[in-house]
Formats: structure tokens, C-alpha cells, sequence
């Protein structure tokens, strides 16, 4: 789903938008000179004239198609900058890249989803995906953990999702204040929580490395197949293109395979949660 034209020339966008979500997370919202769409899990290369450029996810609904949001966490230099841009600014969007949600093949089952951080940017526009096809799906149940609540990004997303028909939201701090009233733990204690029909049911999950480890390990001890475990292996990307070899993972390029891949496809691939 790649744009046609120059794969190397970003399409200029203005931010209109800038929502902090957290002490280190802000989405921007952008209006690209031109119609951009994108498939829900796909990624994009952002970029700031004469700075740089990293690699997003977009968190807004594919099927918006005149603006994008994407939620940007302060890591380094690119990141420092891009936090702080004020509405006005221009910014430059390539792609889509990549391989994202098989939203059809989640048609008439259950869709458990673990997140954590960042990971929920992603998650996000995958809801919205899933949101409009909801008469279609049996079950979306999110399981969402964070470091602390001030850590929780997304906060009116929950309350929403909880009042939509067939969706269901949990979550969980590692510390927590003396206003939080919800679970404390790591977010695989969520799944406690819940019952699920292993036999119409498929998991994703996406969030730092670790969790996405030991996410994953608990999905396989509750009884899912390994082919309904989808991973969003966002890590090492850089060019987008496959060029430059950095996402490389084993016989995968990162950018070009994925970056939704199932457990079953690298789970044997060395060194897949570094």
C-alpha cells in the first residue's frame, strides 16, 4: 500500500495539533498537502526539514483519510526536536510502509489485545479499525499497562471504548498513586481477568520488548496457537525501504515483512525480543 511517486520524497504536512499525553509522549496532528491513507499497523518515516526523520506508526483511524495523528515519544535527538514543534509548523510524511493488521482475518472471532507504553499507539488505530467492523467480530477486549498512571496515555480512550458495544478495556500501573483505583502489576496479570474462546480467538500485542516477551509467553500458556499470536516487531527501522539493512531479523527485514508479524513466523529467529 506504498504511495506511488518518489519513495524517497515526503509529503509536506502542517501540524495543527500538539496533545501531550504524557511527561515523554505527545501525538501531532497533521494535515498532508495531499489525501494520505495507510493500512492499520503499517508505519510511516516523519520527518523535520534539516533535522531528521524516524519511524511512527500512525495512531488515528485508517479511514481518515485528510488528516493523520502520531503519537511521538521523546527518546533522542529527532524526537527531542519534533517535542518541540508548536501548531504551524510543517513536517514531512513517506510511505506507508510495511505489513500491518490482517483486520480480515479477525472477521467473527475474539480479539484479545496487550499493550503497554507507547505500544498503545498502534493499538489505537487498530481499535478504530475494529471499531468500524464491530458488528463483525464477536469481542475486543484491550489490556493496556503503563509505568505509573501519569505513564497511561490515551486516558479518554478508555471510557469511550468501555461504552461501545462488544468492547471491554483493562488497566494496570507497575506504581501506583493514591488516586488510582485500577489493577497494579505488570499488564500479563490482566489477562487474569478475563475468559477467553481459545478456539475463535486471536491475540496481538505490541509494547516494549520485555513486556512483549513475557506477553507473549503467557498467551502460549493460556492455550493460543501460535499463529493467532500477531507481534508488532517495530525495532531497528530506519530507512523503511529494506535499503540500509538495520531492521534486519534473521530472514526478515523488519520495514518490509512487517512490522506485524505472527509468533509462529520468527519464533525462531535468534534474538527477536532485543
Amino acid at each position: 500500500m506504498t504511495r506511488p511517486g518518489n519513495i524517497y520524497k515526503p509529503v509536506k504536512a502542517r501540524l495543527t495539533d500538539v496533545i501531550e499525553e504524557s511527561p515523554l509522549i505527545k501525538t501531532f496532528v497533521l494535515v498532508p498537502e495531499e489525501e494520505f491513507s495507510f493500512k492499520t499497523g503499517q508505519f510511516i518515516e516523519l520527518s523535520v526539514d534539516g533535522i531528521g526523520e524516524a519511524p511512527f506508526t500512525p495512531s488515528s483511524s485508517p479511514l481518515v483519510t485528510d488528516t493523520l495523528e502520531v503519537t511521538v515519544m521523546k527518546t533522542g535527538y529527532v524526537t527531542e526536536y519534533m517535542h518541540n514543534l508548536k501548531p504551524g509548523s510543517f513536517m514531512g510524511i513517506r510511505g506507508p510502509f510495511g505489513r500491518g493488521y490482517p483486520v480480515e482475518k479477525f472477521l467473527g472471532k475474539e480479539v484479545i489485545i496487550l499493550g503497554g507504553g507507547c505500544g498503545l499507539a498502534p493499538i489505537r488505530s487498530l481499535l478504530y479499525a475494529l471499531e468500524a467492523v464491530k458488528d463483525k467480530l464477536e469481542r475486543v477486549v484491550l489490556c493496556y499497562g503503563s509505568k505509573t498512571p501519569a505513564d497511561c496515555i490515551y486516558k479518554p480512550l478508555f471510557s469511550r471504548l468501555n461504552s461501545i458495544d462488544k468492547f471491554e478495556t483493562y488497566r494496570t500501573v507497575d506504581r501506583a498513586d493514591g488516586e488510582w483505583t485500577e489493577s497494579v502489576g505488570v499488564v500479563t496479570t490482566l489477562l487474569n481477568k478475563i475468559t477467553v474462546n481459545l478456539k475463535n480467538s486471536v491475540a496481538v500485542v505490541c509494547g516494549p520488548p520485555v513486556m512483549m516477551k513475557f506477553g507473549t509467553i503467557r498467551l502460549l500458556e493460556i492455550g493460543y496457537k501460535e499463529n493467532d499470536i500477531y507481534l508488532s516487531m517495530e525495532k531497528n527501522m530506519s530507512c523503511g525501504l529494506g535499503k540500509c539493512g538495520h531492521c534486519m531479523m534473521g530472514e526478515y527485514f523488519v520495514c518490509k515483512d512487517g512490522p506485524v508479524f505472527t509468533y509462529d513466523e520468527i519464533k525462531d529467529t535468534p534474538d527477536i525480543w532485543k
